[in-house]
């Protein structure tokens, strides 16, 4: 799949010191570069805001996610206790 990012999305990850986290991140959008459809993707949940909104699930953090078309936008990557409140 085509991904994008956004600038609050690249903001979020010079904020996230934790080496071990930005390496799972990293696999986490690797594995939605490849795969065909959402669906293949692991720890994803379509979030009950109107429009195409989602989030993967990466330790105690949210990946905040869009789909339009076939392009996957990177939007936010907050810690689970912040990340309702600021995406969508």
């Amino acid at each position: 799949m085509n991904v994008e990012f956004r600038k609050s999305f690249e903001k979020d990850l010079g904020n996230i010191l934790d080496e071990t986290l930005l390496q799972r991140i990293k696999a986490v959008i690797e594995e939605v570069e490849n795969a065909e459809n959402l669906g293949n993707v692991s720890s994803i949940k379509k979030l009950k805001a109107d429009g195409d909104y989602y989030r993967i699930r990466v330790g105690d953090y949210r990946i905040g996610i869009t789909v339009s078309e076939s392009v996957v936008i990177f939007v936010r990557v907050l810690h689970r206790k912040d990340v309702y409140r600021y995406f969508p």
